[in-house]
């Protein structure tokens, strides 16, 4: 069969196109004043949260024995608790949310914020014991099996704890690069898991919710709301995708060294909305991967009934890529990410790709309006790892723009020439994509030539 292609003068917003075909719609415009709302009403409600814990003591119970310890337990446990459900919101994949701050920064904020909620838990566990020992007037190790013998729902907090702490090791940095992205993501799962026991155990026993029926039903609907958010996003939404369009492989051409490109063809994807830039979550149905969703950028706008992504083995999964059918059927989740055109602030773009970035760059192109003069960089190790090239130039010639291909090692091509192959660099709006150590180097360079915070976008490839 011959090789299908994505001619990058099909369809071109700033070019003359050769010829036309129906392409997806475009991506939804972000609204970030909704992202703002929602910030401000997870302070606002953590406010609350502090506020109930607070209102929830009296003077006679702090003035008892290990009252104080006990209500800094409960205080402990309500933060805790309150900002793990606000780290699982930031990875829900809320449409709004999602479309202005994209999965890197979620991902970033996630990051951010993890130690908080554990230590904060861990605290609350802690305290709790030390303030029912002291008012029990015994040892440490009997509260304990007490806890565990005598309360309701405590060893089901126990076990929820004992998870967290786990997720909580697995994620910390020099950990996590040292296990395979799998393994890691199945042990995160239990995360759903900890949260679910650590609600039977607060319900039952927390002094803020005993005897105080409106808080009971204001945190039932917030951990209901959650749960439904995760649901539908997460399950829901990719699950009728994947039902709507049908995916399947029709072919896997090679495109450089252990670098592919998927051609997948689907229904009603001219309803597909998608903006150039974007990835999808993809779960390949199988045998070893169909358990498992990866992010992969699209590397080309959809052609009805055809998209395309191009991968490279980087990775167990990634490298398996290369050795799927032609039949194979696809499930998809997404459209994800915020490196688009709707992220553009001047008129002016630098594009900056390091290896397989070069997919989300290509793809972007095509939404970029001829006015824009786009200056691209691709970096690659050798000649042959600068896969997609010619059609990036082409999209770039008909821009009226130019391209720089680096090609070498990191002894022979240096990043920081930046300035000298764009001039005017400060005046326009950068994007990079490539892998993490690539991407944070770069946009390390160019924040230090002057260019704004706001004005730097970026997506990062990694495991």
């Amino acid at each position: 069969m011959a090789s299908l292609t994505f001619d990058p003068t099909d369809v071109s917003h700033g070019g003359k196109p050769r010829r036309r075909s129906v392409i997806s719609r475009p991506g939804p415009v972000p609204r970030p004043v909704i992202a703002e709302v929602a910030t401000i009403l997870a302070g606002l409600g953590f406010g609350a949260c502090i506020a109930l814990a607070v209102t929830a003591e009296s003077w006679k119970q702090l003035a008892a024995p290990g009252g104080v310890v006990m209500f800094l337990g409960n205080l402990t446990g309500l933060a805790g608790t309150y900002l793990a459900l606000i780290m699982v919101l930031l990875i829900s994949r809320i449409p709004v949310v999602e479309r202005v701050l994209g999965q890197d920064k979620l991902l970033a904020s996630h990051r951010r914020l993890a130690p908080w909620p554990i230590s904060l838990i861990v605290a609350h566990a802690l305290l709790l014991t030390f303030g029912y020992a002291e008012a029990a007037r015994t040892g440490v190790w009997r509260q304990i099996g007490a806890f565990i013998r005598a309360y309701p729902n405590m060893l089901t907090a126990t076990i929820a704890l004992g998870l967290m702490v786990a997720i909580a090791i697995t994620s910390v940095y020099s950990i996590r690069r040292r296990m395979r992205r799998e393994r890691w993501w199945v042990i995160h799962l239990f995360m759903y898991l900890a949260l679910a026991l650590a609600f039977a155990h607060e319900i039952a026993l927390g002094p803020s919710f005993v005897g105080h029926p409106l808080t009971r039903l204001v945190w039932s609907v917030l951990w209901a709301s959650t749960a439904g958010l995760v649901l539908v996003y997460r399950f829901g939404l990719p699950l009728l995708r994947t039902l709507r369009h049908r995916l399947e492989i029709v072919e896997v051409h090679p495109e450089g060294p252990d670098t592919v490109s998927v051609i997948c063809r689907g229904r009603h994807l001219d309803r597909l909305a998608v903006a150039g830039g974007q990835f999808f979550e993809w779960r390949f149905l199988t045998k070893g991967m169909w358990w498992q969703a990866h992010p992969f950028s699209l590397s080309a706008r959809p052609r009805p009934p055809f998209l395309r992504l191009t991968v490279k083995g980087i990775g167990d999964y990634s490298s398996a890529v290369a050795r799927l059918r032609p039949g194979t059927r696809v499930a998809i989740e997404g459209p994800y990410g915020a490196f688009t055109t709707y992220a553009r602030r001047r008129s002016k773009v630098a594009l900056i790709a390091g290896g397989v970035g070069v997919t989300a760059v290509r793809s972007l192109l095509e939404d970029l309006p001829r006015g824009c003069d786009p200056v691209v960089i691709l970096r690659a190790s050798s000649t042959d790892e600068l896969v997609l090239a010619p059609e990036v130039a082409e999209l770039v010639r008909h821009r009226k723009g130019r391209v720089h291909e680096l090609v070498g090692s990191r002894s022979e091509v240096r990043i920081d020439r930046l300035s000298e192959l764009v001039p005017d660099l400060r005046d326009r709006d950068v994007y990079v994509s490539g892998p993490e150590e690539f991407v944070n180097r770069v946009v390390a360079t160019v924040l230090r030539i002057g260019v704004p915070k706001e004005s730097v976008h970026f997506e990062v490839y990694s495991l």
